[in-house]
């Protein structure tokens, strides 16, 4: 009688754990993925079937993007498929020095609230300009939160267009950049900064 009992429960627990992951299950999010030539390498765009970019890395950075993705929205398919033709159009127009052309792109990002926040805020950042992580934290009413406006900024998952590459170090320093830091430098002083 015992053995049944253990054998009922040992089955009803394995009932629930399916029945938790059936629950849980959620379709995966599907994005397009679309490349583009830049001066400082391939640039990766995914974007979602309104058009709207999810995320922009670099080509030589895949598992970065693939890693970002995962963190916001679960398990993510990429599939081969152009960008909108204004979203590459104001990429293109930006590398050839248009700089406000980044304000047209229509993007979407998931991430945490602070994430959000941080995400919102880095356009406001003028092209030519930089701002340490302490005076972001501060313009964010959180004056002791530079590590975690360091740690946002290294998640933001759409490169150049919300521009990441305009936060340093408080010593003026780059600090580090997910596209690396050669890509930063050449961001900056393509916008005008005098490194």
């Amino acid at each position: 009688m015992k053995s049944t009992r253990i054998e009922s429960a040992i089955h009803w627990n394995d009932k629930l754990e399916t029945l938790g992951k059936t629950m849980s299950a959620k379709p995966p999010e599907t994005f397009n993925l679309d490349r583009l030539d830049t001066p400082i390498g391939v640039a990766l765009l995914a974007t979602d079937a309104e058009g709207f970019l999810r995320a922009l890395d670099w080509e030589d950075h895949v598992p970065r993007l693939q890693e970002l993705l995962r963190r916001q929205y679960g398990t993510v398919e990429l599939n081969e498929a152009r960008a909108p033709g204004d979203m590459r159009k104001a990429l293109t127009a930006y590398f050839k020095g248009d700089l406000d052309r980044l304000g047209s792109i229509e993007w979407r990002v998931a991430g945490t609230p602070f994430q959000q926040k941080v995400w919102h805020a880095l356009p406001k950042v003028a092209a030519g300009t930089t701002m340490s992580y302490g005076a972001m934290a501060a313009k964010l009413d959180a004056p002791n939160a530079m590590r975690a406006v360091g740690h946002a900024n290294g998640s933001n998952p759409i490169s150049v267009v919300l521009p990441c590459h305009r936060l340093i170090g408080a010593n003026g320093s780059l600090v580090k950049y997910g596209g690396g830091l050669s890509r930063k430098k050449w961001l900056l002083e393509h916008e005008g900064v005098v490194l």
